[in-house]
């Protein structure tokens, strides 16, 4: 059985039904959406959404900036001039 990645969790026809009514209930909180007792999807605040791609975006930059930081080349710039 695969882990859930959530602390709610509701069947696809109950979703269906009223998906309204699962988003007031899930409060911000997300929500694993089940098909055959497996999760189809995580439904999840925009708030974490966003969250989530901000640190996906950091941990994909880090590689880039400790290379830049090891040519020891920098430019000072005052975020004013941006």
């Amino acid at each position: 059985m695969q882990t859930l990645l959530a602390g709610l969790a509701v069947s696809m026809s109950d979703f269906k039904n009223n998906p309204a009514k699962v988003l007031r209930e899930a409060d911000k909180r997300p929500v694993a959406v089940l098909s055959h007792n497996k999760p189809a999807f995580y439904m999840v605040d925009p708030e974490v959404f966003e969250a989530l791609l901000d640190e996906l975006d950091e941990v994909r930059l880090a590689p880039i900036i400790k290379q830049r930081e090891a040519r020891g080349k920098f430019v000072k710039v005052n975020l004013k001039d941006l």
